[in-house]
């Protein structure tokens, strides 16, 4: 799908490729001294100490994190105060359009990251973080989007997702609270109802969207709390108000640590997931100490500690040895060492867009989505 055609995304008009709108916004050519202080906008569990601290005394530029919820969220923050407010943002591939286009974000120069080149070819220069060739972001680490579950109400794993449209789990269960959830349930109706014709989950017509909606309706019954922070999910898991639920490996990591009972999966109808990327707001008050951080993040050593923390694989290649160093088994275990056949096999975010993958121009837009998606929840 091609980004740089004039169009208007998401409400905002770009009457211009974007590349050509921006070209105002230089990257740096070269990292200077560090302005002292770093202001993140991150998901939770991006910004621990066990890699901030370090990276604090290592340049001298002190952290201060903010952790988002949703993309909607990091998208309003990296737009709060006229867009100066924060430095960075841990993007993932349903925000980083929106950035792009909003002119919110400045080009980096990949030139200064060394670790780079070591990336994992398909996050070199993605769609959802390059267009027209100028990077807007550098990817981080990406994983799916699982099925959390009890193993006290499920002693075996579920197979389908179907379990979390069950009746029988009524005010049991839990999903985000986020409108691309729409897609992990267009996902499951493109398996389970083909004759609808869903061939991407993010690309809906309006009849299409009416079937999901119709669904995700149906749901809300069911629904014990939208978890807007990770740390409600695992509040929820730990209660025992939930029991199965919409996840990330984070939360199963998380929770399994503090010895509860539950594990994850992915069903038969496949996963929705995440590639996040490092992006450097247009207004960044601290760009030299926003490329040490990207710089500092992306080194082997951090991405494995990210991975391990997480439960996510990173995109430096080089992480994998760090992983099973720091953690034996970990490099397989988060499919570090995977063939490119896995990271192809799950339906990453994007920014939804008129413009449909088959050559149709009637799907519906992120606008749109939020607006269904705030129907849907009543």
């Amino acid at each position: 799908m091609k980004k740089t055609i004039a169009r208007v995304v998401l409400g905002l008009s770009a009457s211009l490729p974007f590349v050509q709108g921006a070209a105002a916004v230089q990257p740096l050519q070269s990292i200077g001294k560090g302005e002292g202080v770093l202001n993140v906008v991150a998901w939770e569990g991006y910004a621990q100490d066990d890699w901030v601290k370090p990276f604090e005394a290592a340049t001298g530029c002190q952290v201060h994190a903010k952790y988002a919820g949703s993309s909607d969220e990091m998208v309003a923050l990296m737009r709060s105060g006229g867009g100066s407010q924060y430095d960075v943002v841990s993007a993932s591939g349903d925000a980083t359009l929106r950035l792009i286009y909003g002119h919110n974000v400045q080009p980096i120069n990949v030139a200064l990251i060394p670790a780079w080149k070591n990336f994992i070819p398909q996050l070199q220069g993605p769609d959802f973080n390059t267009v027209g060739g100028v990077h807007y972001g550098v990817s981080y680490e990406w994983g799916p989007n699982t099925l959390l579950y009890s193993t006290k109400v499920f002693p075996t794993a579920p197979t389908s997702w179907s379990v979390i449209y069950d009746p029988k789990y009524k005010g049991q269960v839990t999903v985000p609270d986020n409108p691309i959830q729409i897609a992990d349930a267009a996902l499951y109706l493109s398996k389970t109802q083909p004759s609808l014709g869903i061939t991407d989950p993010y690309e809906l017509n309006q009849t299409q969207m009416d079937a999901v909606a119709a669904l995700l309706k149906s749901q809300t019954g069911l629904i014990k709390k939208y978890w807007a922070l990770a740390s409600d999910e695992i509040q929820l898991f730990t209660s025992g108000d939930a029991v199965v639920g919409a996840a990330w490996p984070y939360q199963t990591n998380t929770l399994q640590a503090a010895k509860v009972a539950v594990a994850d999966t992915i069903p038969a109808e496949g996963a929705t997931g995440w590639a996040d990327s490092w992006m450097i707001s247009a207004k960044a008050p601290h760009p030299n100490c926003a490329y040490e951080w990207i710089n500092w993040v992306t080194t082997p050593k951090v991405q494995a500690q990210q991975a391990i923390y997480f439960g996510e694989t990173p995109a430096n290649t080089l992480a994998c040895k760090e992983m099973d160093e720091q953690q034996p088994g970990s490099c397989a275990q988060y499919h570090a060492n995977a063939p490119a056949s896995y990271f192809d096999s799950i339906k990453f975010w994007k920014t939804p867009l008129p413009d449909c993958g088959n050559g149709k121009h009637d799907c519906l837009d992120y606008a749109a989505w939020q607006r269904e998606w705030q129907s849907i929840k009543g």
